[in-house]
């Protein structure tokens, strides 16, 4: 497995993950609803290349790109500390150490950035992401009450921190 950077390069193969991801029905888009080009896409990898308060890796497996790690950290002076994070990970790679290994890169690039809170959010029926959540140390910090609708029902989430 190799963890490294998002490129330009990847725009296609990674905008083709995200929309299995969103199929899964535990992303923020709902099946179908990225309606993003792949130049589009590149373009806004370029943009968060720029920014060295985001981070964007990829883990490759086998050439493929298997899952990802985003952290986008706050610019606001009282908030400059914590930084909002996305994981997405293809079902079939699932149980491989790939979600925990992204983790890890992601929390030694927020003891350089000065980063010492660490957040995210999860679909409360999500257990499996949940339970990662938990063994990776974040801990529940609220439930956010009908924050999503999904196929016409209302669903929570849970609001999770870790310290570092």
């Amino acid at each position: 497995m190799i963890i490294r950077e998002l490129n330009e390069e990847d725009a296609k193969e990674f905008l083709e993950l995200c929309k299995k991801l969103d199929d899964s029905g535990y992303m923020l888009y709902d099946p179908g609803e990225r309606q993003t080009s792949v130049e589009a896409q590149q373009s806004g990898i370029a943009k968060f290349k720029q920014d060295d308060g985001v981070y964007f890796h990829v883990a490759k497996i086998d050439g493929n790109i298997a899952g990802f790690m985003a952290a986008f950290k706050d610019n606001l002076n009282r908030k400059k500390h914590s930084a909002y994070l996305v994981l997405g990970l293809d079902a079939d790679y699932r149980g491989r150490g790939i979600a925990s290994s992204l983790f890890e890169h992601v929390f030694e690039w927020a003891e350089h950035q000065g980063i010492t809170r660490l957040e995210l959010t999860v679909i409360k029926d999500n257990i499996p992401a949940f339970n990662l959540y938990k063994k990776m140390g974040f801990v529940i910090e609220g439930e956010k009450v009908h924050s999503l609708m999904i196929d016409g029902r209302p669903v929570n989430e849970y609001y999770m921190y870790k310290l570092i």
